[in-house]
């Protein structure tokens, strides 16, 4: 650690992350790069990964302390004018190398080609679909599918699995949507219809492809003018005035400053906003309230935070139902649709049967059946915890604050409600219910070899006993009203909605890309910080607005967009 304190690097990179390691990748491709990674999770070389991060189940790493955050959000909307009482659950982040990339479902879907046209209208000038697209090929090589939407040599494999092969109940969920009128259009990343389709994932020989696995592979860091280092906390960025001249790590007890020509965030759309905050980056007023020293101005630093809303059925899966033991990843195939609600464009809902829905033993019989807003406009903020400024941020994604989510959230149910009355998916299972998750399950959603026995034994009693089963049911997972008192009394759908709705991993926009001119905009469209000079932003947090996909893999594509930037910067 000394060698790292007395260097200088021509680029520190904060967070080994999705984009994080996408950037570090390409930029020491040139040799005379001098650059740093600093990740404060674990760092694993490719093929030392432990067997959870591995696995195409994702509920294995993404349920382990070890690799996640433990950070505490609220995804309620603000009640107007009464106590805030809305509950705070875990939202796991990737804490590790290769960030969620590391943890989360691998899906790789790029949204659609509106979603970029509105990041231009929102002024990222240069991110409209022709721009991005390139990336988004760069990026990939597509076992199933050629031509020029497409790529073939990038370092992120990606494929799907077979129709023929898919567990009972998306194969049942599909039939009850052909039977409502939809068609299976094959490939999401070229065909921008509504309809279902094989959901393409990253893995390679069936193990999770993370971009750490990716761009950071041996020969990468075999480089001599790359060094990756984990267990590396950043405390905040070092200024000179405007000016950054490096970053301020904790690692094993000890405090190191990192000098560098160039600082690129890339801790993640809830830890990038809160290093910024704490380096004095942000609303003038707010940082005067942590006590923390002004260097710029820039009020929309942790704001404009977004996600895709949504809300769960639950089922009890009959056996044959169930996800067969070859297959580990718990989600083949989604369905995209349009709520043709008001102004709110095509594509704008989406509903994904998952076939496990915990990696325990009840989560092998408990399928889920999620609605979500692909196109949401609700918005929250990341806040320091004024108490305490260096302790994990204080995130309220305000979900359904926006009437126009709310309203597409009550469709989605009603859709829903219509699908699992037809007769494929009532071959599938005997129980369907709205979820309503009580504390108890969040407790055993946590890996531990205690939960994986105790739900072990109240897996064979749900097999064994009905009245049971239904017991565990409700004391788990639907403590809250029935699906025909949601579809009697809108009134209980709207309260069922704001007490149950949750994200789904897709943190965003809270620095947001816009224009000189726009007050909320924190990065201009090369990702570089308004008002300092040296510092730039790549990961979810620069999105300008969420697009309709699992965030994955647009936020490689800003990887290697910010970083094609760089180098052509010279």
């Amino acid at each position: 650690m000394a060698e790292i304190s007395g260097q200088k690097y021509d680029y520190v990179i904060v967070g080994g992350g999705a984009a994080g390691c996408v950037v570090a990748g390409r930029l020491s491709e040139r040799s005379q790069n001098r650059v740093l990674l600093v990740e404060a999770g674990e760092d694993f070389v490719p093929g030392t990964e432990p067997s959870e991060i591995r696995d195409t189940f994702a509920g294995t790493a993404h349920s382990n302390p070890r690799f996640t955050w433990q950070q505490n959000v609220t995804f309620a909307p603000r009640p107007s004018n009464a106590p805030d009482d809305r509950k705070k659950v875990r939202y796991a982040q990737g804490h590790v190398i290769g960030g969620g990339s590391s943890v989360n479902g691998m899906i790789s879907i790029r949204g659609l080609p509106s979603d970029y046209e509105d990041w231009v209208k929102r002024g990222a000038a240069g991110w409209g679909w022709d721009d991005v697209l390139p990336y988004f090929r760069k990026q990939e090589t597509d076992v199933d599918f050629d031509g020029p939407l497409h790529g073939k040599d990038g370092p992120m494999t990606i494929r799907r699995t077979a129709k023929e092969r898919w567990p009972g109940l998306t194969k049942d969920f599909m039939r009850a949507a052909e039977e409502e009128g939809w068609r299976n259009l094959q490939d999401k990343n070229g065909v921008f219809e509504d309809g279902y389709f094989p959901i393409a994932v990253a893995n390679a020989d069936n193990r999770r492809k993370s971009t750490a696995t990716a761009y950071l592979t041996a020969e990468a860091r075999a480089r001599p003018n790359l060094e990756v280092i984990g267990e590396a906390q950043a405390e905040r960025i070092l200024f000179s005035g405007t000016r950054v001249t490096g970053v301020r790590i904790h690692r094993r007890g000890e405090v190191i400053d990192i000098q560098a020509n160039e600082v690129i965030v890339s801790s993640g759309a809830l830890h990038s906003p809160a290093l910024l905050l704490r380096s004095g980056v942000g609303p003038a007023a707010e940082l005067a309230g942590y006590g923390v020293d002004v260097v710029a101005d820039r009020a929309g630093v942790g704001k404009h935070l977004m996600e895709h809303p949504g809300v769960n059925f639950g089922c009890y899966m009959k056996k044959e139902s169930r996800l067969p033991p070859d297959l580990r990843p718990p989600m083949y195939a989604g369905l995209r649709w349009s709520s043709e609600l008001g102004d709110c464009p095509a594509g704008d809902m989406y509903m994904i049967p998952m076939n496990k829905s915990f990696w325990h033993a009840i989560g092998e019989r408990l399928g889920v059946l999620m609605i979500w807003v692909n196109k949401s406009y609700s918005t929250g903020e990341v806040t320091l915890n004024p108490a305490n400024p260096m302790a994990e941020p204080i995130v309220d994604f305000n979900m359904c604050s926006d009437e126009r989510d709310m309203e597409r959230l009550k469709i989605g149910v009603r859709r829903m409600a219509k699908l699992v009355e037809r007769e494929p998916l009532q071959n599938s299972f005997t129980d369907v219910f709205p979820i309503s998750y009580s504390d108890r399950a969040r407790k055993y959603a946590v890996y531990s070899r205690s939960n994986q026995f105790q739900t072990w034994v109240g897996g064979q009693a749900m097999d064994a006993i009905g009245p049971l089963r239904r017991f565990l049911i409700k004391t788990l997972m639907a403590d809250g009203p029935s699906i025909p008192q949601l579809l009697s009394d809108d009134s209980a759908m709207t309260e069922w909605i704001k007490g149950s709705v949750v994200g789904h991993y897709h943190a965003s926009c809270s620095n947001r890309m816009g224009a000189a001119d726009d007050p909320g905009a924190v990065c201009d469209s090369s990702a570089r910080v308004y008002g300092v000079e040296g510092l730039r932003v790549c990961d979810a947090s620069l999105m300008p607005a969420v697009p309709c996909a699992n965030t994955n893999f647009p936020t490689i594509m800003v990887g290697e967009k910010v970083a094609a930037t760089i180098l052509a910067e010279g």
